[in-house]
């Protein structure tokens, strides 16, 4: 039997924003990946997640506003039930020890060795001038859930 886990565990534990903290608005939203066939090509299609099995892949959203152009950055922490795959087309910086250094995920090591995806424990996305100044905008990242 598989366990289901409630979607608002990994909800709550997604992001915050630094820089012009009180102004950055994050909306979150978890989504379950699955593979369809269609007209004989298979195609990625993302539902809402309401519970999460372990070995699903998941796609978490975090849309952010602000009123402001100031830069600032937004970061998440990864939860322990999921496993890091990868980000959106934004390359993020990545942190293996909770958050206390950063990097490129090939730049990281944990005891000595290469990190590796499942290691990231921390990600984070900044939003330059340009980016803020259009109020708005998305980050993803993709995970499996342990």
């Amino acid at each position: 039997m598989r366990m289901k886990m409630p979607i608002a565990a990994i909800a709550l534990a997604m992001a915050s924003a630094a820089g012009a903290q009180s102004l950055v608005e994050i909306d979150r939203e978890v989504f379950v990946e699955t593979s369809e066939e269609r007209d004989g090509a298979v195609q990625r299609v993302l539902a809402p997640a309401e519970t999460l099995e372990r070995g699903d892949t998941v796609v978490l959203m975090l849309a952010w506003r602000s009123p402001q152009d100031r830069p600032f950055t937004i970061s998440s922490r990864v939860p322990r039930r999921l496993a890091f795959r990868g980000s959106g087309r934004d390359t993020p910086q990545v942190s293996v020890d909770g958050g206390r250094t950063w990097g490129h995920l090939s730049q990281l090591r944990v005891n000595g060795r290469a990190a590796t995806s499942a290691d990231v424990t921390n990600i984070r996305w900044d939003v330059s001038n340009p980016r803020a100044a259009r109020g708005r905008g998305v980050f993803t990242y993709s995970a499996v859930v342990r």
